[in-house]
């Protein structure tokens, strides 16, 4: 970042200076960046806690296994429509409708003549 100084004043360029002066006393007043980590992660830790897990960036430890036990499953569903050609073709109303029912669907039929 640059800042034009042509144009100022003596004036204007002593008051930034003062106020350059008081910005980096601020910041040297300051804890590094690690050390203010280390201590954050040291009282998450007491409580029982991650640095990660308060940030949201990770779930406490039973949810993740929950959550990895359940990765593609889905709870099966009763079926709710039925070829009436070969009744043992059935569809849960799930996803892509199957061949058979679309093929009735374009000959004119309507879904709810395949219900269970």
């Amino acid at each position: 970042m640059s800042i034009s100084l042509e144009g100022l004043s003596v004036k204007e360029l002593n008051a930034l200076a003062q106020q350059a002066k008081k910005r980096s006393d601020q910041l040297k007043k300051r804890k590094p960046i690690a050390a203010v980590r280390k201590e954050a992660e040291a009282l998450a830790k007491r409580h029982g806690y991650t640095l990660a897990e308060l940030a949201g960036g990770a779930r406490a430890p039973a949810a993740r296994r929950a959550a990895k036990a359940n990765v593609g499953k889905r709870a099966k569903v009763a079926p709710k429509y039925r070829n009436p050609a070969k009744p043992t073709e059935t569809w849960a109303g799930r996803g892509k409708p199957p061949r058979w029912m679309q093929a009735e669907l374009k000959k004119g039929k309507k879904i709810a003549d395949f219900a269970i």
